[in-house]
């Protein structure tokens, strides 16, 4: 899997925070977002999964994602907006790789995409969420085009 490397801004999401596993969490946190973003008419920027842990790591109960869309500065949660919150993605350097996912099967392209990175001689990776910004709707399209993001610096020898 090729990757590019990009010096990304900083990104304000409003969504919801979840905990426990990836595989039904965000899911059912992205049908309670479509929910919220059509009920409150809201313009996102872009749609976007923020990634906290390693889940070779972390006990899939305890995992962590938001699920969010991208807003600008001055945006302001709506009243009634039961369980949404604000935050940022933190600016960086960041490695990025695209993918089409079939079949909801995220982990697989993640793992390709990490197992690429692994065996870069001059990157690593960083602290800091990983996150993937959908490009199309997966649910109208049978697929999901996807951009993958992997917080990296310099290696230190």
């Amino acid at each position: 899997m090729s990757y590019t490397v990009k010096q990304c801004e900083k990104r304000r999401i409003a969504g919801f925070h979840l905990v426990g596993p990836w595989e039904e969490k965000v899911k059912q946190g992205f049908a309670q977002l479509s929910m919220w973003v059509d009920n409150k008419k809201i313009q996102p920027l872009e749609w976007i999964c923020v990634y906290y842990d390693n889940p070779d790591e972390v006990p899939a109960e305890k995992t962590r994602a938001d699920v969010a869309v991208t807003v600008g500065e001055a945006f302001q949660v709506p009243p009634n907006s039961e369980g949404v919150m604000t935050t940022e993605v933190p600016a960086g350097q960041y490695a990025v790789a695209a993918a089409r996912v079939y079949n909801e099967e995220f982990g697989a392209s993640w793992d390709r995409f990490f197992d690429e990175l692994l065996t870069d001689q001059a990157l690593q990776i960083s602290t800091g969420p990983c996150f993937e910004i959908y490009r199309n709707d997966g649910q109208r399209d049978g697929y999901w085009e996807i951009e993958m993001y992997i917080p990296i610096e310099p290696k230190t020898l």
